[in-house]
């Protein structure tokens, strides 16, 4: 199984960048959603991860954070075990 991998973003952010990077290097197929200039999107996603920042990846519907957090998860393996659709849920 492969997680359901989607990824908010805006244009010209360099953490939405890094971000993206890291999952293609890993092999990771992604929706990218981008927000520049969306305030609707902007404000769902504040309600639905409780930041404002971007970029926010949401790995088969559950939001994981931005790039820092996802770089954390690839430090401790457990970003291949979301993506994979292995990790337990939280």
């Amino acid at each position: 199984m492969t997680a359901d991998v989607k990824i908010y973003t805006r244009q010209w952010c360099g953490y939405c960048f890094a971000a993206e990077r890291l999952l293609k290097s890993k092999g990771v197929v992604f929706e990218n959603i981008d927000c520049t200039g969306d305030q609707e999107k902007r404000d769902w996603l504040v309600e639905a991860t409780g930041r404002t920042t971007v970029p926010q990846v949401f790995i088969d519907g559950r939001p994981v954070g931005g790039y820092d957090d996802l770089r954390a998860l690839d430090r401790t393996g457990e970003l291949d075990r979301l993506l994979a659709g292995t990790a337990p849920p939280r």
